[in-house]
């Protein structure tokens, strides 16, 4: 409960009480029934303008929606030439629409400013005219409020000086007895004086109006009432106070607990200014009217505290938001993913602050620049790392263009070895030089890739040719193979000569493909050594290398022969499995998964691990040999 309200309430209470128990004489009470006093308590009319509750303004609730600057200017000159007591709901819902438009445009205006790569700190919003205007109209309503409570409070210092001479006259007429049965008509036109000067200041109020009731009672104490005139005066008296025991019960059904209080505080008032009953219905009428008000002001203390306990709930709920968005920590944030990411969150969390009510007025506010700091300093340090990474990025953009112009002076080498091992040294260095501006981040990227591409699909093709050539040797071979059986059946004079010349010629043809490699040179290898034991040939035999030549020196040579070969075989195929791994990791950094580029480059891997294994299970057999 608002405490000057419940210090009316209870003001009222007691002086009702006062005026129902405290004993009077017949000629006290009827003049009572005249006298209608002023509230002791200090009420919302008696405060100053700024002060009092906000009373809805002759036109109803304004519609502002949709209200430009300039037509709210307009409309608070409007309220500016009204007087000054009509307006203040007016002028607040004006302020209030102007300075949500004006904050919006300021909040667009800086982040234009930051936009463009200022700093925060030197954001200045622009002048606004209308802004101005407005401001200068408040200022004029401003002094006008101030002398218009000014005058208020002049006028409440007036009003004490005129009560105060009304009680002066009633004691004076009460000082005479003799005269003062002629002195009724006027002693009850002072109690109307008295009751239609105006409001005094709160701090005399209760004095003033004890000052006058002593008056009064003075004054009948010493008048001598006719019986009629007080039983007239009771019976009206009763009928008006049962009425308020009626509305006060009624107001138990009003769902508006706030509307329904202060409609009992009217209540109160009116209670006081009707004068009393007969002495035997004062204590039941009262405590009749005693019990609706309590019912009203229990219900009004609850809606309070289920207020500020739905308030507590929201101010515990704000502090954990607050606390949450504190925790967040931006130190490790190094890259534009994590920012956005961190982003998200904080967003997420400013709109959980939206769907949270008010809380006490004095903790929301507080919870509220709490939470705007936290929201403000997260902002403010992504701008100042986005502000760092721009000569960053323009770096790392430098010298992927420096590797694109590197890439293209080289894609069109047929130097394969040395040309493989720049390109590979060359995607080695762009995945080390981290990321560029967005806009030109696809570009160069593509420009880098075509001109990879370009000098592996040209390798690509030699390799076709290669394999072509190694097919066209396989035949050769073959055919040496077929006309070594012919001459080792035929056994002619000359066989032995043919075969070394066959010989000769095997040992000129290139390589074969490399699954028909070991099969063709074990058939050969065989007949050879069949044409030496059937025809009785001496001298060389071929080694266990396909490709050499030389004399057959026995067992032992022909196996490390054939182990040497295998060792180089075996570290060829090392090599390319790294050269391609290391192709693998590139491709799979910069192209999406399933492109057909790099499940081909997962295959060749995949083949070259088994011919790995094959050979080191050879080597192995031969080192057991």
């Amino acid at each position: 409960m608002d405490p000057r309200e419940q210090s009316e309430s209870m003001n009222n209470l007691e002086k009702d009480q006062n005026l129902s128990t405290e004993p009077q004489n017949e000629a006290q009470e009827a003049v009572n029934e005249e006298v209608k006093v002023e509230e002791t308590a200090v009420t919302e009319t008696n405060a100053p303008v700024e002060d009092r509750p906000v009373q809805e303004s002759k036109s109803g609730k304004m519609d502002l929606a949709g209200k430009s600057k300039s037509e709210l200017v307009d409309l608070m000159r409007e309220a500016a030439a009204r007087p000054i007591e009509e307006v203040k709901d007016e002028v607040q819902a004006i302020k209030a629409a102007f300075f949500a438009l004006r904050r919006e445009e300021i909040a667009k205006e800086k982040e234009t400013f930051l936009a463009n790569g200022n700093e925060e700190s030197d954001f200045t919003p622009t002048d606004d005219a209308d802004e101005n205007n407005l401001k200068e109209l408040l200022n004029v309503l401003k002094e006008r409020r101030t002398e218009f409570n000014a005058a208020q409070e002049a006028n409440r210092e007036a009003n004490l000086e005129k009560k105060r001479q009304i009680i002066q006259l009633i004691n004076e007429i009460a000082n005479d007895p003799d005269n003062i049965n002629r002195q009724f008509n006027r002693v009850k036109q002072l109690q109307q004086d008295f009751k239609d000067t105006g409001d005094v200041p709160p701090s005399a109020d209760t004095e003033v109006w004890k000052e006058f009731q002593r008056a009064t009672e003075r004054f009948y104490d010493v008048l001598k009432m006719n019986k009629e005139l007080r039983d007239y005066d009771f019976k009206k008296n009763l009928e008006l106070k049962q009425q308020l025991c009626e509305d006060a019960e009624a107001l138990d059904e009003d769902p508006d607990v706030v509307a329904a209080f202060r409609k009992l505080q009217e209540m109160h008032n009116e209670w006081r200014e009707i004068g009393p009953v007969a002495k035997e219905l004062r204590e039941e009428l009262w405590a009749r009217f005693k019990a609706a008000s309590s019912t009203i002001n229990k219900k009004y203390q609850t809606f309070f505290e289920t207020r500020k306990s739905k308030e507590k709930e929201n101010a515990d709920a704000k502090t954990a938001l607050c606390e949450k968005i504190e925790s967040i920590e931006t130190d490790n944030l190094k890259t534009y993913t994590q920012w956005d990411e961190v982003t998200k969150q904080i967003i997420a969390l400013q709109e959980d602050w939206k769907k949270l009510g008010f809380a006490s007025r004095k903790a929301n506010a507080a919870l509220f620049a709490r939470f705007r700091k936290s929201c403000d300093d997260f902002f403010g340090k992504k701008a100042e790392f986005f502000k760092s990474m721009k000569e960053e990025l323009s770096a790392n953009l430098a010298k992927k263009i420096e590797l694109c112009e590197r890439a293209e002076a080289l894609m069109d080498s047929t130097d394969w070895k040395d040309a493989t091992d720049k390109f590979v040294e060359m995607q080695k260095e762009w995945k080390a030089i981290g990321p560029v501006v967005k806009k030109y981040s696809d570009s160069v990227w593509k420009r880098f890739i075509a001109a990879c591409d370009h000098f592996f699909e040209q390798k690509k093709k030699q390799n076709v040719n290669v394999h072509a050539v190694e097919h066209d040797n396989l035949k050769s071979k073959k055919e040496i193979i077929a006309t070594l059986k012919t001459t080792i059946e035929e056994a002619g004079e000359d066989a032995a000569q043919t075969v070394r010349d066959l010989m000769d010629r095997w040992q000129t043809i290139g390589h074969v493909p490399f699954k028909e490699k070991d099969k063709i040179y074990a058939q050969y290898r065989e007949l050879i050594d069949k044409a030496f034991e059937t025809l009785n040939m001496r001298g060389s035999r071929p080694s266990g290398d396909s490709g050499s030549r030389g004399p057959r020196q026995g067992g032992s040579d022909r196996g490390l022969s054939e182990r040497d070969r295998l060792v180089r075989n075996y570290e060829q195929r090392m090599s390319e499995l790294k050269t391609f791994e290391n192709n693998m990791g590139f491709l799979t950094a910069n192209t999406k998964s399933g492109n057909s580029l790099v499940q081909e480059m997962e295959r060749r891997i995949a083949r070259l691990k088994d011919e790995i294994a094959e050979l080191e299970q050879k080597i192995k057999d031969l080192d057991n040999a």
